[in-house]
């Protein structure tokens, strides 16, 4: 299988239920909630007994004096789709940046309303992860917080995009700034984490992004609407995990 191929499939299985037929479902609420993933299948074991999971409260930081993260920007999207669980957007380039000498290509990136990790005990109402794979597969994910304020013009074209069917997926006919999805500064928290969602794959970099982007209040407001629920794993212990800046 090419390296594009590989990487894509790793991203898209590690951070979506996985397409087969025999896939336990999970949610969000009632049964299959996630404080019952781990007991949905053999699978999600990880779930319940993983000791490095995702998301976390970020504070108690150790100053590692990380430089800003340079990310080189030339990427395009591709398709969109409400699968149930996010919105996410595939994209046809990748977008990359380099992390432990490694380079780490953009494979896709989806949205959580409210957002999954904290920042001193503080939520915010939206939070963007870009999920990067490098050459083994193994993955970081760069995630953005957004709060309510001066309209993001980045974020119109995919919301106008969205299909109006789940798992109906849509071409993205229009470029999309994904710069403008990011802050102006660049420097982030850095701790090791997994997968916020079934399998719940552990040894996933996390970089949070420190300052926040904005989004006005009405497209906040698309975004629950059409995702109907929210899609956030509540908080989870740290376990003596180091969280650097």
């Amino acid at each position: 299988m090419q390296f594009k191929s590989l990487v894509i499939l790793l991203a898209l299985t590690a951070t979506l239920p996985a397409l087969a037929t025999s896939s336990p479902h999970w949610a969000y609420e009632g049964r299959a909630s996630p404080d019952h993933w781990g007991e949905l299948s053999e699978q999600f074991q990880t779930c319940k007994n993983g000791q490095f999971q995702s998301p976390v409260d970020i504070k108690n930081l150790v100053d590692a004096r990380l430089p800003p993260l340079e990310i080189n920007f030339h990427t395009d999207t591709e398709s969109i789709v409400n699968n149930g669980h996010t919105i996410q957007i595939t994209v046809n380039d990748s977008d990359d940046f380099v992390l432990d000498n490694e380079d780490f290509k953009l494979m896709q990136f989806h949205f959580h309303t409210p957002g999954e990790n904290h920042i001193n005990g503080k939520a915010f109402p939206l939070e963007a992860h870009f999920v990067h794979a490098n050459a083994q597969g193994e993955l970081a994910v760069v995630a953005v917080m957004f709060e309510p304020g001066d309209k993001n013009s980045a974020l119109d074209p995919l919301l106008a995009a969205i299909p109006p069917k789940i798992n109906e997926t849509e071409v993205l006919k229009k470029s999309v700034n994904l710069a403008a999805l990011f802050p102006s500064d660049k420097h982030y928290y850095r701790f090791s984490g997994s997968l916020t969602t079934p399998p719940c794959t552990e040894g996933v970099r996390w970089l949070v992004m420190k300052e926040t982007a904005t989004l006005s209040q009405k497209q906040l407001q698309q975004f629950q609407r059409q995702l109907k629920q929210s899609n956030n794993r509540p908080l989870q212990p740290l376990h003596g995990r180091l969280i650097v800046e």
